[in-house]
């Protein structure tokens, strides 16, 4: 490849990435455009809707019980309050949902629903629980959350407007503070929820359902076309479709529901995969139906860019992969003549989300000042996801198909020992991958020291810290669970000979 095409190439790469990063500026801008006090429904129901809760649930035998607790604990009229435990579980989970549902059973209307063939993963649970609802409003809630009492009065009052289909709170994050990979996650969603769903909801954008702590209108299920499988953010998939029938979406940030972050690397990447291949598949199948439909111009726009911002996950390792070659011929040339193109580029591709993140921080966090000190380990570990999320990408453009692969929980307040034990998610040739990417980064930071080119080397280490840490770290967990599940397995066979 000559210097002219791999320096040409280099430079398109930078300018879709700076197009994206730009992109959270203009979220910031609608946010603090259409900031205002708190929503509050047009009026309130004289007499309060039935409404079902939906716990859909594989394999959480750490968690299921605080959920099913917390659940069962929502103010609302036990006569107009169904809930459904939508159990595919294969473990001892079973076991843990019907001895928690026959505790609750004489108290609430309350059903535990077993499936053994798991068709359609979440999505085919959904379903199959909602041929069985009889509740007009459908509240939804993953393993890993446990709803505040308060939350069917916070919400239900808002689909006193018909047009109104889904209701959709805020995440909160139970054990944040737990390690630096905690902290982090904790940043990004406070970002995608506090900034980017509350710019596009307010601003009359679509949004997206995410999946849980949100609540529908029956009525709009069905009318979208109900729940699908063919993708892995079925959430997503259902929420523009819904949308594109001209159902309202509302999104409520002072509405929080808690919920566990995952809190290991490895389970942290698994998530990210699902999300980002989801996410593709989705825009393969309805970027075209949304851009031809009657949605105003701006909700198409930005639909457009959230269905496709996860390529910038592809463009990233390529761009990270042409960086070497790149800093050889600057440095042959005039460097700062092309500093002058490329390093304001890099800027409006890397400063903007540091930008974007911080004022998450502010809304959200009176001790935001403390909280920033986070934000250069979200743009690295922001790099460091590159390698995971292109083979996401990858698999969503070829159609590679894969199952559902749940995020382990863990209960992390009281089963930090458990959580070495199941759950965990399987290995593969990724860490090794981003193991040497980041010797590559050593490599290029030290030329970039010894051409003198200290502008860049701030950034350089973004990128050489982001795949260090996802390497070393999901390693490091690979072998120290392994070791810790042979020992345990060792104990308790030796456990059942002298029971025997």
């Amino acid at each position: 490849m000559s210097r002219e095409i791999l320096l040409t190439f280099y430079f398109i790469t930078l300018c879709i990435l700076s197009i994206y990063g730009l992109h959270r500026y203009q979220l910031l801008h609608l946010y603090y455009k259409y900031k205002r006090p708190p929503q509050k429904p047009r009026k309130k129901f004289p007499s309060l809707p039935h409404v079902t809760i939906q716990l859909p649930i594989y394999n959480e035998m750490y968690v299921v019980e605080r959920l099913i607790d917390s659940v069962a604990a929502v103010d609302y009229p036990k006569d107009l309050l169904e809930i459904q435990v939508l159990d595919d579980s294969t473990d001892e989970t079973q076991k843990i949902c019907q001895k928690k549902v026959e505790e609750y059973q004489q108290k609430l209307n309350i059903h535990y629903i077993h499936r053994t063939n798991r068709e359609g993963f979440k999505a085919g649970a959904l379903a199959n629980g909602m041929q069985k609802a009889t509740g007009e409003f459908i509240a939804i809630f993953d393993a890993d959350f446990v709803p505040c009492k308060n939350f069917l009065h916070d919400t239900i009052h808002y689909f006193t407007d018909e047009k109104v289909g889904l209701i959709q709170a805020r995440w909160e994050h139970i054990n944040r503070d737990d390690s630096l990979l905690t902290q982090v996650q904790s940043i990004f969603l406070d970002g995608h929820f506090m900034i980017e769903q509350t710019a596009r909801n307010s601003s009359g954008r679509f949004f997206n359902f995410n999946g849980t702590a949100g609540i529908w209108r029956k009525e709009t299920i069905i009318d979208a076309g109900g729940w699908e499988h063919d993708t892995l953010t079925e959430d997503m998939d259902l929420s523009f479709r819904a949308q594109i029938k001209n159902w309202q979406f509302i999104f409520l940030p002072n509405v929080a529901a808690p919920a566990e972050l995952p809190m290991t690397v490895s389970a942290f990447k698994s998530q990210q995969h699902r999300w980002s291949k989801g996410t593709i598949q989705v825009c393969k199948k309805l970027l075209i139906p949304i851009l031809k439909s009657k949605a105003p111009f701006k909700a198409k726009t930005e639909a457009f860019i959230q269905l496709t911002n996860n390529f910038v996950y592809l463009l990233m390792f390529v761009f990270s992969l042409l960086m070497f070659p790149a800093l050889i011929y600057r440095t042959q040339n005039d460097w700062y003549t092309l500093l002058l193109i490329d390093l304001p580029l890099f800027i409006a591709a890397t400063i903007s989300i540091n930008s974007f993140y911080a004022a998450s921080q502010i809304e959200i966090h009176k001790n935001w000042l403390q909280r920033l000190k986070y934000l250069p380990f979200v743009t690295a570990i922001g790099i460091g996801l590159c390698v995971s999320n292109s083979k996401a990408v990858l698999e969503a453009i070829f159609n590679h198909k894969t199952g559902f692969v749940r995020t382990p929980k863990y209960n992390a307040k009281n089963n930090k020992e458990k959580s070495s034990r199941r759950y965990k998610v399987k290995n593969n040739i990724l860490p090794y991958v981003e193991l040497a990417l980041a010797v590559y980064f050593c490599f290029i930071v030290h030329t970039a020291y010894k051409m003198q080119a200290y502008v860049a080397i701030p950034f350089l280490l973004l990128f050489l810290y982001g795949y260090a840490y996802m390497a070393t770290i999901t390693l490091w967990e690979k072998f120290t669970i392994s070791h810790k599940n042979a020992h345990i397995e060792t104990g308790e066979v030796n456990q059942l000979k002298e029971a025997c």
